[in-house]
């Protein structure tokens, strides 16, 4: 048996929603400021929209539940989407980065997947929604809202984009598409658009992958250019050779099918683990694959790193070349190649490609040190204090700068 219907008082309703909106509109300003520095504490810059629910959609919404509850007998349920904000991230990946870290600053009352039950025959839009507990030094004068609560839409990109295309298509028009011809184009577009977002996460994720090892390949470079040239410098260590009966570990054989980026990644990898020599034939392979300059540029700087790391400077050099004709504002490569000059003794050629790097990049520490470590070689201590002072501007704290000034300070003073 249906239960009689309240009856709503809309002048009044309406009247006390005005009189709150503007503390309501403040209140959700700041609510969104704390989720941003919460986002942004956590690495996470997603882009962000806000709304109060207009008088009319909650007017409506507090009639629809007044109904539903007179059939049930059940209980009015509360408005929970009064205040809203929209987190907008680039990728799939980002959403769950988003609920865990509003998880951790914010009471999540109520989470619901929408889509998630959805055929692969069905079209609708995915998106997660949070309800967060406002805290309550917000709530304080804002108790017109039937619930303590803000709701917090977390979609990708393209998922926003389709929610507000299917809002049109389906939810504001007159008709909507229920044949099964437009059904299933309904449905493919949304499968697209959830394919898109799945290969643009496979593509970041790809790219992460690669930034990381690089990163690491950076690490065991510089680590081996120390050995190379601080040991002799400050401690007149001397690096052993490789032995000439060593026998290099023989690459695997390289499948024509793998993708220039597959090969890099795997070459990365070799080189990574200090496989140099498995990392150098999978470089000079996609160097065989004659790819576009700019890619050529950066293996033929890879493979100069790995020939450095074998001791095997001749060809070290010669790579480095090859990478300053391909692109010659790499500042990088003339730094490198003057370590290796540096290695081999040639100081004044040293010199030469430390002003180079310096010329494209003037404020590279690592440049102006090593061209000051190159001119204390060559008894130019004037020079090498003025490119100490120069390095020292960039990296007050750098201890083994300290050390190389104060050997020609030294000097000068004898």
């Amino acid at each position: 048996m249906e239960t009689t219907e309240p009856i709503l008082n809309r002048a009044a309703l309406e009247k006390a929603y005005k009189s709150n909106f503007k503390s309501i509109e403040g209140m959700l300003a700041e609510m969104l400021s704390r989720i941003q520095g919460t986002l942004d504490g956590a690495g996470l810059f997603p882009a962000y929209k806000h709304r109060v629910k207009t008088f009319q959609s909650y007017f409506s919404k507090k009639i629809k539940f007044i109904r539903e509850a007179a059939k049930t007998g059940g209980s009015v349920l509360p408005i929970t989407d009064l205040v809203a904000i929209r987190i907008i991230c680039p990728f799939i990946g980002d959403l769950e980065r988003v609920e865990t870290a509003l998880s951790k600053d914010f009471t999540v009352k109520e989470v619901e997947r929408k889509g998630a039950d959805h055929s692969f025959k069905e079209f609708g839009y995915e998106s997660t929604h949070l309800l967060l507990e406002i805290p309550a030094d917000l709530m304080k004068g804002n108790e017109f809202l039937d619930s303590p609560v803000c709701e917090v839409q977390i979609r990708t990109i393209l998922q926003d984009a389709w929610a507000e295309v299917e809002h049109e298509l389906v939810y504001k028009a007159e008709f909507t598409p229920f044949d099964d011809p437009m059904r299933r184009k309904l449905a493919a577009l949304n499968a697209n658009l959830t394919l898109s977002d799945m290969l643009f996460q496979e593509i970041r994720d790809y790219q992460h992958q690669l930034t990381n090892e690089l990163a690491k390949r950076r690490v065991a470079f510089f680590r081996k250019i120390e050995d190379a040239i601080d040991k002799d410098l400050y401690t007149n260590f001397k690096e052993s050779p490789r032995s000439a009966g060593e026998e290099p570990r023989q690459p695997a054989w390289l499948g024509p099918w793998k993708s220039l980026d597959d090969l890099l990644l795997e070459a990365l990898n070799a080189h990574n683990r200090a496989d140099y020599v498995r990392a150098i034939d999978m470089y000079s392979h996609i160097l065989a694959m004659d790819p576009k300059p700019e890619i050529r540029a950066l293996i033929y700087k890879h493979r100069g790193m790995a020939y450095f790391a074998e001791s095997r400077y001749d060809e070290s050099m010669e790579d480095f070349s090859a990478t300053i004709d391909l692109d010659v504002q790499c500042y990088k490569a003339a730094y490198y190649r003057g370590v290796v000059q540096s290695v081999k003794q040639n100081y004044s050629a040293a010199i030469e490609d430390f002003n180079r790097a310096l010329t494209i990049h003037p404020y590279h520490f690592y440049s102006t040190y090593r061209r000051a470590q190159a001119y204390y070689h060559i008894e130019d201590y004037p020079m090498a204090l003025a490119d100490c002072n120069g390095a020292l501007e960039l990296e007050p704290e750098n201890e083994s700068l300290k050390k190389l000034k104060s050997m020609v300070l030294k000097k000068l003073a004898m």
